[in-house]
């Protein structure tokens, strides 16, 4: 018996899932090669996508590049999990914050060299982005709202700048992965193993929690800290 099967005139295209593979092969090739070293022939024969519809999507590819920040940015926003941490008691919050930050910076190392590369290009690009510098207004409002109601609990410090602690949580994880490699070298300790990543870990965590619920000289003795 012969079965009459309907072939479809056309290939259905699926615009979203073509962006995802260009996106996914354009992280690899400026990661591996920089802004200016990558080439859009690379990321077209690696998403297996027409160079032409590279440009009709993202138009440059300094656009593309952008769309691979905002996309990893975003990406590292969404595990914060903002409203989650609202919710916990202040240490715990805070705890989670730094953990899952350091669990990220360690799961996406991409995310450390494209920061990298776009601090050579003095942000140039991150400033052009609608996207990325509201995420971090969300993140400033839950450490605020973490460390007000520490400081209302009595558990955590007065006069903690919500950007300074940020920058302090983000640089321990930051500075320790991206200076991985050398400091493995020069100090004769394998960083990369996942024991001493645990123990960075931990090391982080407790940092910032003793700097937190410890009283600061100043307040200590009681001498006015503005």
């Amino acid at each position: 018996m012969e079965l009459n099967v309907a072939v479809p005139s056309k290939i259905t295209r699926n615009p979203e899932a073509s962006r995802a593979k260009i996106l996914d092969a354009a992280r690899i090739e400026f990661v591996s090669n920089g802004l200016n070293g990558a080439r859009v022939d690379r990321i077209a024969e690696q998403s297996r996508v027409n160079k032409n519809l590279i440009y009709h999507y993202f138009g440059s590819k300094d656009e593309l590049y952008l769309a691979v920040l905002e996309r990893i940015y975003t990406d590292l926003r969404t595990k914060q999990q903002d409203e989650d941490l609202r919710g916990l008691p202040p240490v715990e919050g805070m705890k989670r914050l730094v953990s899952s930050t350091f669990d990220h910076f360690v799961a996406t190392p991409d995310l450390i060299r494209l920061m990298s590369i776009e601090n050579i290009h003095y942000a140039q690009h991150l400033k052009s982005s609608s996207v990325i510098k509201p995420l971090y207004r969300g993140l400033l409002d839950t450490i605020q709202i973490l460390l007000k109601r520490g400081q209302t609990e009595g558990v955590f410090r007065a006069n903690v700048d919500a950007v300074d602690l940020y920058m302090s949580i983000s640089g321990l994880a930051y500075f320790f992965l991206s200076n991985q490699h050398t400091l493995s070298w020069l100090l004769d300790r394998d960083l990369a193993a996942r024991r001493r990543v645990l123990k960075r870990r931990q090391h982080v965590v407790e940092m910032v929690l003793s700097y937190l619920t410890q009283n600061s000289p100043a307040e200590a003795d009681g001498a006015d800290t503005e």
